[in-house]
């Protein structure tokens, strides 16, 4: 196959040097050009992005030997960066185990959150960029496709990226369990730094259209709310933005409570008792353990959101099992194409070898014709040197095999040319 998979990740190197091997979009046509000449390879794609960088690439037969450190030596060269600070940190894979990796990556499985979806559209950007860089030919071009056939499968045979592994996400979906449709939703979200960021992410996604950011600093606030088309306010402004808020979102560094029962309850006067789900990610917490003894208040901490979330990661290991068994049956069924593929060029160099023996024959069998000899014979003739021509190759190398004790192949030749083989009949005393 000549197939190899190098790279390093989250796993295997850390930040500083995961950044210093990553590829920019806009130089990545050049670094597969240049892959393709400096390294000697067929063919490659190159996957860049925040948690790994890869290289997959064909390396042709005659430049076989020695493929992986070429194209290792060329990832440290092409970024600057000396061959020892990779060789303890990296990671390749050849032939059947790089295309068992690809698939692995694809669908989830090698994330640093196991089954997240956003690599299975890396990849294939990946592969159409390395496809517009004329970096990609037969082979690369019948193995990605196949990658994703498998990866769809393992995300639609399995739950592996169904349920939340982090507390944003778990905050954000147990909004389901009180309101069916979040787009009629407001939501206010106290604090700005990154946990607030994924809330606001991920409720945009879920549809929720009114986002308000509460926040210390005014400034901080109003960068967060540009990015989602939200509000920014102060803490301050909690108490009005009570009102209208069906979803609080809490995540700040305060070390007192900054919503208590009294303003809470004055809220749900105000909202005729139309319920609020409040979720509180900070410790310290922000909201009054009191709040939840509210009648319409739906109030969850981090250990309640810890706990789903260790339940969720439960459940995603559970679906990683049958997800490998898809690759491992994927990998296996590409295996059995390229044997396929096999045969087939086998076989049509065996039909155009038995051609060019029945032209060779039939020109001589017109000739002897041409010259008035009888046809009875000419043909008689050319039945028996063409019968004599297709067995002459296969009757030596059964009679070498039967020699050095080769019966499998023998019984095979049986099979193969579909004979019945009378043994002879044991004489009797």
């Amino acid at each position: 196959m000549g197939l190899i998979a190098l790279g390093i990740n989250h796993k295997s190197a850390n930040v500083a040097l995961r950044e210093r091997v990553a590829f920019a979009p806009e130089q990545m046509a050049e670094a597969l050009q240049d892959a393709l000449s400096d390294a000697l390879l067929a063919e490659a794609v190159i996957l860049s992005t925040c948690n790994r960088t890869e290289l997959f690439a064909i390396v042709a037969d005659e430049h076989l030997d020695g493929g992986e450190q070429r194209a290792l030596a060329w990832l440290g060269a092409y970024h600057h960066i000396p061959l020892a600070d990779l060789e303890s940190c990296y990671y390749s894979y050849s032939d059947q185990q790089a295309l068992r990796h690809i698939i692995q990556v694809t669908s989830g499985l090698d994330s640093m959150v196991l089954g997240e979806p956003q690599i299975f559209g890396q990849m294939k950007s990946a592969f159409a960029v390395a496809q517009e860089a004329s970096s990609v030919g037969s082979e690369l071009s019948r193995i990605f496709p196949h990658v994703f056939s498998v990866a769809k499968k393992v995300r639609t045979d399995t739950a592996i990226g169904k349920n939340p592994v982090s507390v944003a996400y778990a905050a954000v979906n147990v909004s389901h369990h009180i309101f069916s449709d979040l787009s009629e939703t407001r939501a206010l979200l106290i604090g700005a730094g990154e946990t607030i960021e994924l809330v606001a992410r991920h409720l945009s996604e879920k549809g929720v259209k009114s986002i308000v950011v509460a926040n210390r600093t005014l400034g901080r606030a109003r960068e967060l709310a540009h990015r989602f088309g939200a509000e920014a306010v102060l803490l301050s402004e909690i108490p009005e933005q009570l009102v209208q808020a069906d979803i609080v979102i809490s995540s700040t560094a305060s070390q007192l409570p900054i919503l208590g029962k009294g303003a809470v309850e004055h809220a749900l006067k105000l909202r005729k008792h139309r319920p609020i789900l409040m979720v509180d990610i900070a410790v310290p917490r922000d909201i009054e353990e009191q709040v939840g003894e509210l009648s319409d208040i739906y109030l969850y901490t981090v250990d309640d959101l810890t706990e789903i979330v260790d339940e969720n990661k439960r459940n995603r290991e559970s679906e990683a099992r049958k997800a490998d068994k898809l690759i491992d049956k994927g990998v296996e069924n590409y295996l059995q194409q390229l044997r396929s593929l096999d045969v087939v060029s086998t076989l049509k160099a065996y039909r155009q070898q038995s051609e060019q023996t029945r032209d060779i024959e039939l020109e001589k069998a017109l000739k002897q014709l041409a010259k008035g000899e009888s046809a009875e014979r000419v043909v008689t003739q050319l039945a028996r040197s063409l019968t004599n021509k297709f067995m002459h190759k296969p009757s030596i190398e059964m009679k070498k095999a039967s020699a050095e004790g080769h019966e499998d192949r023998v019984s095979w030749a049986h099979q193969l040319f579909g004979l019945q083989v009378d043994q002879e009949p044991e004489e009797k005393d």
